[in-house]
């Protein structure tokens, strides 16, 4: 299966390809709490104009047995960053600007390639860099999260104003895996088990939502405007998007099974992330996933 470009918009021509979609582009997006993670864990590096930053197809994971190191995201303290695929410049990077976060958060290899424009000055940070500085910065999560559920809200939108093809696939998802659940149960200041009977409608579009939830057992069905478009697992998440960021619900859920789910606030995820940055190291890649799918859905 080809590999989707899930961080680009709208397809254009071929004489005007898109550019990748970036943070700096969503009303989510803060510099200052960008910065603030960089320079909490970020190194200073250099670039002379001309000089290559990164290239697309580039191996994400990079380490001990590969010639090239792991990924590293980017924060520009100083001068233009060219992105381009293919040779051509799909758009421009300036100063207050975080770039090349995507591969570095799915472990997947780049989308597009960047090159200095001019001298230039950035804060980098490796995946393990990144983990680490979520201790001090967990906002920085929530944050790079609201800028993903930003573009997600986009892509529902779409979904919701089409017919679902026939045949249309229905993803099955899971974020924590058992031991990294008991832990992220463990590490949360407070915390509800809630349990539902199968049929139950545990979220509605359009309601607000004070709580995010982990399913500990069973299984929940996830729907835009009434088609299925996700089924959530043990481990899984659901009802986050409106948690972090405090906006309506995107989506209904309903119990397919008899289920039981962990029920907790934003102060709470706050809380876990700072004590366990691995928690918010899997719910990023897990929503990373779910802009792939619902990409691939929507073209």
């Amino acid at each position: 299966m080809q590999d989707m470009d899930f961080t680009k918009p709208e397809a254009k021509p071929a004489s005007a390809p898109s550019a990748p979609y970036k943070p700096a582009a969503s009303p989510c997006y803060d510099a200052a709490v960008a910065e603030r993670l960089f320079r909490a864990g970020g190194r200073i590096e250099r670039f002379s104009a001309g000089q290559p930053l990164f290239a697309e197809d580039d191996n994400a994971k990079g380490g001990l047995f590969s010639r090239r190191p792991a990924n590293q995201m980017y924060f520009l303290c100083e001068g233009e960053v060219a992105i381009t695929r293919a040779g051509k410049v799909l758009d421009t990077v300036g100063v207050g600007e975080v770039f090349g976060e995507m591969a570095v958060v799915s472990e997947q290899p780049r989308s597009a390639s960047a090159m200095a424009k001019s001298d230039c000055v950035a804060l980098a940070l490796d995946r393990a860099g990144l983990q680490a500085a979520l201790a001090q910065a967990p906002e920085f999560a929530l944050m790079l999260m609201s800028v993903m559920f930003d573009r997600l809200r986009f892509i529902a939108a779409r979904l919701a104003a089409r017919k679902a093809p026939a045949g249309a696939a229905i993803r099955e998802s899971s974020v924590f895996g058992p031991a990294l659940l008991a832990q992220f149960e463990a590490a949360l200041p407070r915390a509800a088990t809630v349990r539902h009977w199968s049929g139950a409608t545990i979220m509605r579009e359009g309601q607000a939502g004070a709580f995010m939830y982990v399913v500990k057992s069973g299984s929940i069905g996830v729907t835009i405007n009434g088609t299925p478009v996700e089924r959530v697992l043990p481990g899984g998440t659901l009802g986050e998007m409106a948690l972090v960021d405090q906006s309506p619900r995107t989506a209904s859920a309903v119990a397919e099974t008899e289920c039981e789910l962990l029920q907790f606030d934003r102060a709470g995820l706050l809380a876990a992330v700072k004590a366990e940055p691995a928690f918010a190291m899997a719910m990023l890649r897990a929503v990373t996933e779910r802009l792939r799918h619902m990409n691939g859905r929507l073209n």
